[in-house]
């Protein structure tokens, strides 16, 4: 991490562009990341001397953890399913969601998902589901997939899946349902451990900001 900046790490999209809105009616701005035909990876606010990059959801609590970035932005869902060592100090607020277990509703699946062992779980969050089911004493085969988990069940790959359900209209329309809820999600500020002691005052600062703009927004 750089000593004379604060560094920022957001996850790419719509939460990154959400996340920059916030900052900005906080008083934190990067007029260089408005222009969106730039191909640079890193872009800068000498005056205030901030840094900020875009990274894949993923990779933002690595950058955070690691030291490369001060500051992170990114999903619950992502913090929940790396497990990295970075404190959590905010609730943004925006982004929200809910991580559901879903299926076909049926008696036999019902039982199933209640008490049964050795369930079949596609997921892009093996992490938080084998949580999930180890804390309801049940084993499962994780299936990880990158794309569309609603197919899984579907063509009997999975029993079940464990994904982020925003309206739920994809899993209505192909005849699945939400069977159980995991829980409720939404977009975080995470801060790296030595940055929290190093650069307490700039980032208590930025909370404190933070705070007073959610706090007006309600």
């Amino acid at each position: 991490m750089s000593e004379n900046y604060l560094t920022f790490a957001l996850a790419k999209g719509r939460l990154a562009d959400n996340a920059m809105k916030l900052l900005k009616d906080s008083g934190v701005s990067c007029p260089e990341m408005e222009n969106k035909n730039s191909r640079k990876l890193i872009f800068t606010n000498e005056e205030y001397k901030y840094k900020f990059f875009l990274a894949k959801a993923s990779d933002v609590p690595v950058y955070v953890e690691r030291g490369a970035a001060d500051v992170g932005f990114a999903g619950k869902d992502t913090l929940r399913e790396e497990h990295k060592n970075i404190c959590e100090v905010l609730d943004l607020g925006f982004g929200k969601c809910r991580i559901m277990v879903a299926g076909y509703d049926t008696p036999a699946n019902r039982l199933k998902l209640a008490h049964g062992h050795n369930l079949r779980i596609a997921t892009k969050y093996p992490n938080i589901a084998t949580e999930y089911f180890e804390n309801k004493n049940q084993s499962i085969e994780i299936i990880k997939l990158n794309g569309s988990v609603e197919l899984a069940p579907i063509v009997g790959l999975s029993d079940f899946i464990v994904d982020i359900v925003e309206t739920g209209t994809t899993l209505q329309e192909n005849g699945l349902t939400i069977l159980e809820e995991i829980g409720e999600l939404s977009a975080r500020m995470v801060v790296n451990t030595a940055s929290i002691k190093i650069k307490n005052h700039q980032i208590t600062n930025l909370i404190r900001n933070l705070e007073k703009t959610l706090s007006e927004g309600r």
